[in-house]
This record gives structure tokens, sequence and C-alpha cells, in this order.
């Protein structure tokens, strides 16, 4: 069926939006006359690919929504449901596949709902979960199977990014006299329990400048504590480390890593940004599945998992937490140097 008006309805975390954008790629491809509208939370707009990929974008503010009282919660829904009924959209397809995106679906107007296979939260009642033949296979896989439901061929994976050279320009400012040569650190995670422990990114840090190369750390500003600390348990005769974190815009961020010589990191955010431009980087993984929301076919990136038994257990409490203890700083930085040297050669 060719549809005319598209919503898509995935509104974070950044490495979802990311891990989406090879499916919204393939939907344009197939889809070249369409309107194709993506509903995302603010803080993400900045990755939501711009025009002929997406040709608007709707938001959701969940965290002035979180604020809101129980009334004006309500009024918020009835504005959205307005805005969503005017734009007589005749396919949504929700790939969050929680019971925050299954309202909006059901809101929306639209009789024509589906969404990928992991459908929960009860969104499978709201829209028809597309379960193809990678439905065990990584999450971008997963996103590909709702476009090729559709009729999209997938030859390639593309990820369309913006343009991020003026985010660039002002990250060298920051950055000011560094070596073009640097790598980027990204220490924290969303689960504690994802979290590499940080005595070992202090000896980490310690390796890799004592090796001459210049060590960036980075992420948000809940991550700043984390880093200081970092900082405070390396060296004192280490010298050649900046800490950028919560210094950059998430497009910034990107930038930052976009250009850096190598990526470490454990299952976090800014890690999917360095897997979506093919950077040579090594990821730490304890209770996530490497296999399902990974770095996805990089030949440069070199994936650690915990060599306990629970790995991929997906808790993000744990009363016997000591899986990420058991990647050591030893054979992260082994790892390092192996890669480093590629690239040197």
């Amino acid at each position: 069926m060719e549809y005319k008006n598209i919503l898509i309805i995935k509104m974070s975390s950044l490495g979802d939006i990311l891990h989406t954008l090879p499916s919204v790629a393939a939907l344009r491809s197939h889809f070249k006359e369409a309107k194709i509208t993506w509903l995302v939370h603010p803080q993400f707009a900045d990755f939501i690919p711009k025009k002929p990929v997406i040709d608007e974008v709707i938001y959701f503010d969940k965290e002035n929504f979180k604020k809101l009282s129980l009334f004006k919660k309500i009024r918020y829904f009835f504005d959205m449901r307005q805005t969503l009924h005017a734009k007589k959209f005749d396919l949504v397809i929700d790939m969050q596949g929680l019971f925050k995106s299954a309202v909006l679906a059901a809101i929306s107007g639209c009789k024509t709902r589906i969404g990928y296979c992991e459908m929960r939260e009860l969104s499978g009642l709201i829209s028809k979960a597309v379960c193809g033949e990678n439905r065990n296979a990584h999450v971008i896989e997963r996103y590909l199977d709702v476009a090729r439901f559709l009729g999209a061929k997938v030859e390639k994976i593309e990820f369309p990014m913006p343009n991020l050279d003026e985010a660039f320009k002002s990250v060298q400012k920051k950055l000011d006299k560094i070596d073009k040569k640097y790598i980027v650190i990204a220490p924290a995670a969303r689960w504690k329990t994802k979290e590499w422990l940080t005595e070992y990114f202090a000896k980490l840090c310690n390796y890799i400048a004592k090796d001459g190369l210049h060590v960036v750390l980075a992420g948000s500003k809940s991550d700043k504590q984390k880093s200081r600390d970092i900082i405070d348990l390396t060296d004192e005769d280490v010298r050649n480390i900046t800490d950028l974190t919560g210094e950059t815009t998430l497009s910034e961020l990107a930038a930052l890593i976009k250009n850096c010589a190598f990526f470490i990191s454990a299952d976090t955010g800014p890690l999917h940004f360095a897997a979506a431009f093919k950077k040579p980087l090594i990821a730490m993984y304890g209770p996530t599945l490497a296999n399902r929301t990974g770095p996805y076919a990089d030949e440069k990136a070199s994936v650690i998992i915990t060599p306990l038994s629970c790995a991929g257990c997906l808790k993000k409490k744990c009363s016997n937490w000591h899986c990420m203890r058991e990647i050591t700083p030893q054979v992260v930085y082994e790892v390092f140097k192996e890669k480093i040297g590629q690239i040197d050669d």
C-alpha cells in the first residue's frame, strides 16, 4: 500500500533514536512522495534528520509534562490529540513500543498503526507488532523489519546524521590546544549496573595518558561528578586529560566523537554516536546484550563482555553486582594498544 502521510513515534533515548535512523532512511527511500513526521522528546531533536528524510517534527515534552498538575496533564493530552488529528495521518509507526507511545498512537486518530516486534506495556494492543526474520537479532534489524514489512528494500545501512561542522568549531575552542589525535572516554551510563568502575577508568586514563595520548572525558551534566572523581584518582603527574563532561551540547558531543581517534565506554548513549560514525572503539558490556544493542556491523569496534555467566541479565538493579568489575583496566588497555597501533600503522 502507498501511504502518503506517516507518523513515526520514537521519543527517546539517544541510542534508540540513533538505532532508528537506518529504518527511517529506508522508509524515505521507499515512500519518496510521502510526508514523514517524527514525534520525539525535544532534547533529541537535533538528531532527527532534516528534509528530505523527515518533513516535520512534533515534540512531546516529557520533562515539562512531569511537572504539570493532573488537570494540565489532561489538557496537554487533549491539545496533543487535536494536533495529531489535524495532521490526518494514514499510517502510524510506534517504534517505542511502550505505554506512553501507545497512548499517543491511540489518540492520533489514525486507524492503521504498527510497531516493531517488541511491543511492551500493552502497546501491542494498540499497534500491530511487526515480527520479521530478525526478531532475535540486533535492534537495528528489528526496526528495519518494519520498513521491510512496508515494502522497503534495505541494501545498505545508512545513518542520516546532521552536519556537525559548526558544532565541531565550537568544540575545538573548548579543546584549546589539544593535538588532533585525542581519545574520548564516556564514563557514565543510564543504569548503574552498566557502569564501569570509577577507579578502573582512572587506571585506564593513566595508561593512555602516559603513552602520550590525550584523553577527553565526555558526557552530560549529570555525569560530571564521576568524571571529577576519575581525575582525582589519576596519578598526579598525568596532565593530558581534559574534562568536557557537561560542557557540550548534544551536537557538540557528537562532533567531539566524530573527530576523535578512538572511543571507549560501557553501554551508554555516546557509544552509539561512535558506532554510527564507524569510529575505532571499545565497548564494555555486563548486564546488557551487545548482540542486541551494541555497535552494529562495525569492524573497528571491539566489544568486551564480562566473563561471568550472568552476562546479559538485563537487570537495572542487582544485589550481587560485580559483572563490570570482572572487566579489568589491563584487559581494556591491551585491546586499546592493539587497536590504536593499527591506526598508527
